[in-house]
């Protein structure tokens, strides 16, 4: 087997066009036959397989890489939410002329079904009316072995972030063990991780020029099982990648590599005792300082050329699915080489054994360019649900049609986070023009459009066109966040392009307000005051959602988020600018119990804080294991990956049981009259009776209410939110985490 990867790959747009482009383009993509009669198709190149619901919206995956694929001259068909559990729903379209594409749609399956608690949610915001149970459980699976069933000589890609997040043998929390790849499992032919454009225009072209499956071997961002490693590859062992050395608190969770220095050697725990063990070849004894001499032999560009030449040709074989599956420590190490490997620039391959099989990973794919992210969001979009939906809602299109996705990828590297595992740290910005222009289309072509945009942002509210100041020091970093511990003094923070979007989107004709709904990150935006100002006197919409997400050093650690200064910091910016505005506004924090590394005191001093504040948060979320995050990691192996992992390496506790977990829930909902028996034992057995009382200065009161007085959750009142018209259309409190700040904002009515 060859496999031989590019670093420059062929442009979205420069690709020749395949002949079945005489079609033209299609007003939506058929999910029928009739609808292919009617377009004159006699079958599909590729059919697309999606547990979502069909929405022709740049926001929806399945709908890029449709249109992307029509661009490049493919019929494409889709298959959305079909009947799983016979074959046929698979052969509406019949078989595909190329392949089937499998994906379980915009958000992973298992946590769009189940609670963090592992309950069934009777809701979906990805299907019609907002229906629960229109998908399978491992969507990606299932569908696979039904289009293998329908058309048993099709091949079959699958991608979308269930299967970018599982595509090495990784931690199942619904199972609570480790599982192969989902490549494995499902059984198909090729898995496209990430952002999967480059990839499957590529794999796509080559398939249609007659190229089969199997030999598609060099395409970054795939992953697929080979018999034998090449032999024109170097293979090296992980543990030479990450060797065991001190256990200490690091500046930063992993050192920055130079290029010049990349493969010196470990110190290992002591550095005199190797110099010893290792003979003392520049003549000095084992106390003398440490002299670093550089001779340049050849030219320096040669020299790099030549050890990207040399890593493009290396491979590091992870401990084997077995080995990750019976000892948490060489698990642990597998996360933290993996993560150590996603850098475009500079990533290796991956192998690893699986039941007799090797799993191989192509490195990550090259950033999308400005240019050809234009490329994929000019595209001629219907921007609405297919039409054999009806009038059904379809929640998560309602959130998104009024708003603009202006970049990908994040460099913040939140460790329970998917985002920069599925998208990469590095930002892909879309030009201030397209931006432009896709706002004046939903302005002239969405129905119900009032003039307001819900959004303009992404993965974060701040990161667009914000970037490492040196591509050279960029390809290179082996760090997960640019901004943890502390903001990277090669991190360009400059928010004027950002700036610069907001006034001119606020200014276009028929455009009365631009709001900014996206996860913003405070401690970058702290950097640009000039940005917070233009930010809160034109952008909020009288709340502002932030995610401290705790206010204890342990868990914050874990997490890789700032302390609280930075928040205390943005908050002052934030009030500032209100008053200077003469706006009254709200920010409204988020927190996150039972993370790893969070103790139950560490809980309660959250709760101390929320009291101390004024703050009642009413729906909570408790710390969901999603497949190889690192926090997953942590929780799983009670490991902490951010170091180097060793047998008796820092040991990180988590919130496993039901009943710990429901505390650490209870804490953050301490004003919960129901939560105040379980509040009270646990306060007692942890010492701090002092806590209990019925002053303002107390926690939770001595005793229950009296009187057989019925409690009311606030969620079911007639909440501050409720009476603003804050609310979906089904006349329920819309999800996601709601924290209400009792000082200075209207009272809330009796229940």
């Amino acid at each position: 087997m060859q496999i031989s990867l590019t670093t420059r790959p062929t442009p979205l747009n420069q690709y020749p066009v395949y002949w079945a482009e005489c079609f033209g383009r299609a007003p939506f993509f058929p999910t029928s036959r009739e609808e292919m009669d009617l377009l004159g198709w006699d079958s599909c190149d590729v059919i697309l397989v999606t547990g979502d619901a069909y929405v022709d919206h740049p926001s929806f995956g399945m709908a890029i890489i449709g249109r992307l694929l029509e661009a490049q001259g493919f019929r494409v068909g889709i298959i959305s939410q079909p009947k799983w559990h016979v074959a046929e729903s698979f052969e509406v379209l019949g078989a595909p002329n190329l392949y089937f594409g499998v994906t379980a749609g915009n958000m992973d399956p298992m946590i769009n079904r189940y609670t963090a608690d592992r309950k069934i949610r009777s809701d979906d915001a990805y299907s019609p009316d907002d229906i629960g149970g229109k998908r399978p459980d491992r969507c990606t699976i299932v569908y696979s072995q039904r289009c293998r069933e329908a058309y048993k000589d099709a091949p079959i890609i699958i991608g979308g972030i269930e299967a970018s997040l599982r595509r090495i043998a990784h931690y199942d929390y619904w199972q609570d063990k480790v599982r192969r790849s989902v490549l494995a499992d499902a059984k198909a032919d090729l898995l496209i991780y990430g952002n999967g454009e480059r990839a499957i225009v590529e794999v796509t072209h080559r398939l249609s020029q007659g190229q089969d499956i199997k030999e598609i071997t060099d395409v970054r961002g795939t992953a697929f099982f080979i018999k034998d490693l090449p032999e024109d590859w170097q293979v090296m062992d992980s543990t030479n990648v990450d060797k065991p050395g001190r256990i200490e608190q690091p500046i930063n969770p992993y050192n920055f590599v130079d290029p010049s220095c990349e493969n010196a050697p470990d110190k290992g725990d002591n550095d005199k005792e190797n110099r010893k063990k290792n003979g003392n070849q520049n003549g000095l004894d084992g106390d003398a300082p440490k002299v670093s001499v550089k001779v340049e032999f050849i030219d320096k560009s040669q020299r790099v050329q030549h050890k990207l030449e040399q890593r493009l040709k290396t491979v590091i074989r992870l401990p084997s699915f077995n080995d990750v599956h019976r000892d948490p420590v060489l698990y642990a190490h597998a996360n933290r080489v993996l993560h150590l490997e996603t850098n475009p620039g500079n990533a290796r391959a991956l192998v690893q054994n699986q039941g007799g099989q090797k799993i191989w990973i192509n490195p990550p794919p090259i950033p999308l360019s400005t240019e050809e992210m234009d490329f994929v969001f000019d595209l001629e979009y219907a921007r609405v649900p297919h039409p054999a939906y009806g009038g059904a809602r379809i929640p998560a299109y309602e959130m998104i049609r009024f708003s603009v996705n202006i970049m990908r990828g994040c460099f913040g590297g939140y460790t329970f986070c998917s985002i920069t595992e599925h998208e990469g740290r590095i930002i892909q910005n879309r030009s201030e023009n397209s931006i432009i222009r896709e706002i004046e289309e939903i302005r002239d072509k969405v129905p119900g459009f009032t003039g307001v945009i819900s959004d303009l942002g992404g993965p974060t509210a701040n990161m667009y066109r914000i970037a490492c100041k040196s591509k050279k020091i960029e390809s290179s970093c082996r760090r997960p966040s640019c901004v943890y511990p502390g903001i990277c003094e090669n991190l360009n923070t400059d928010h004027s392009s950002l700036i610069s979007l907001y006034r001119r989107a606020r200014k276009l004709k028929g455009v009365k307000k631009v709001l900014i709904s996206s996860g913003l990150r405070y401690d970058l935006a702290i950097e640009s005051p000039e940005y917070v100002e233009e930010l809160v006197s034109h952008h909020v919409g009288g709340y502002l959602k932030i995610a401290p997400e705790h206010t204890e050093t342990g868990p914050l650690s874990k997490m890789m988020k700032p302390g609280m200064g930075s928040y205390d910091r943005f908050k002052e910016l934030f009030e500032k600018f209100s008053n200077k505005a003469g706006k009254k506004q709200y920010l409204i924090p988020y927190f996150i119990a039972a993370h790893p590394g969070t103790t139950d005191e560490d809980m309660m001093n959250l709760a101390i804080w929320l009291k101390s504040n004024g703050f009642r948060a009413d729906q909570v979320q408790n710390f969901y294991p999603s497949p190889m995050a690192t926090a997953t990691t942590m929780y799983h192996t009670g490991k902490n990956p951010l170091k180097r992992v060793k047998r008796d390496s820092e040991e990180v506790s988590s919130a496993k049981g039901d009943k710990q977990r429901r505390l650490h829930k209870a804490f953050l909902r301490y004003h919960d009259p129901a939560n105040w028996p379980m509040l009270r034992d646990a306060l007692i057995n942890m010492g701090r009776s002092d806590l209990i009382g019925n002053t303002r200065q107390h926690l939770i009161p001595t005793n229950q209410p009296g009187g057989g007085q019925q409690y009311k959750s606030p969620r079911r009142k007639n909440s501050y939110s409720k009476k603003h018209g804050q609310q979906n259309k089904s006349g329920r409190p819309q999800k996601g985490r709601i924290l209400t700040q009792h000082t200075g904002l209207p009272p809330r009515k009796s229940g």
